[in-house]
């Protein structure tokens, strides 16, 4: 195999079913050892040097984000405006939840931290307990080490944002993210049906992937995962509504 095989994954790779096997349980594995010895080594540190920290993540994310967009166009083959937002624009999820990291990062805003932290949590999870990409091929090309890098950088830096203290997931506040999350989901929804450079950018369509392993009906797959997300989401707002309520019992005692 070539360098030029590599970056081009244009070597032959066997399809293999990866899910659960070494590779994805070290990585998981690795993925959280990392969470907790960098939370342990900055949550001291100063504001400035954890958003230095939070800015080398952004940025590995990004070079991973223009080095894969800089291939597809070199093997650009078919020349038409569809073909062209399929590499430029943010897709599938993941990759959305990419730049919504990137730029929570860049703008350094408590709303925008919130909405990125959730987004880049619920797709890294969804990647670790069901990866549809990545460790699915005999040899590790750029293509798979994008897909597996990607997504623990977006794992991990959605925890970083809660547990180096720049996201605030405070109840009166909740209509910012509402609308936030609707807008990620209305963009989706262009990508589906107005450009149609993607076909389920969340999983959520009937031919999801996780309906088809599940072996649901749709009528009862899409309740369900709005059920599953709503309740995850409401997680992000609950936790820190009861810790906050037990910290003031507390003190009042």
């Amino acid at each position: 195999m070539t360098f030029h095989q590599w970056l081009y994954s244009q070597y032959p790779n066997p399809k293999i079913d990866g899910r659960y096997g070494p590779l994805h349980i070290h990585t998981f594995a690795v993925c959280l050892l990392m969470i907790v010895l960098c939370t342990l080594l900055m949550r001291k540190r100063t504001k400035k040097s954890k958003r230095i920290f939070l800015s080398v993540y952004a940025l590995l994310i990004l070079f991973f984000e223009i080095t894969r967009r800089i291939i597809h166009f070199q093997v650009f083959e078919v020349y038409d405006l569809s073909s062209f937002l399929s590499i430029l624009l943010p897709r599938p999820g993941c990759a959305i939840a990419c730049w919504l990291v990137m730029i929570a990062v860049a703008v350094n805003k408590k709303a925008m931290y919130n909405l990125a932290g959730i987004i880049a949590f619920l797709c890294g999870l969804a990647f670790f307990l069901h990866p549809g990409a990545g460790f699915h091929n005999e040899y590790i090309l750029f293509e798979n080490a994008y897909s597996i890098i990607t997504h623990v950088l977006l794992f991990s830096s959605s925890v970083f944002f809660i547990t180096l203290g720049f996201t605030d997931y405070n109840t009166k506040d909740l209509w910012q993210d509402v609308i936030g999350l609707a807008t990620v989901f209305i963009y989706s929804l262009i990508e589906i049906f107005v450009i149609k450079i993607d076909s389920d950018p969340f999983f959520y369509m009937p031919q999801s992937q996780v309906r088809v392993a599940l072996g649901m009906p749709y009528g009862v797959f899409l309740p369900l995962y709005i059920l599953v997300i709503g309740t995850a989401i409401a997680l992000f707002y609950f936790i820190p509504y009861i810790k906050k309520t037990i910290s003031n019992k507390r003190r009042k005692a």
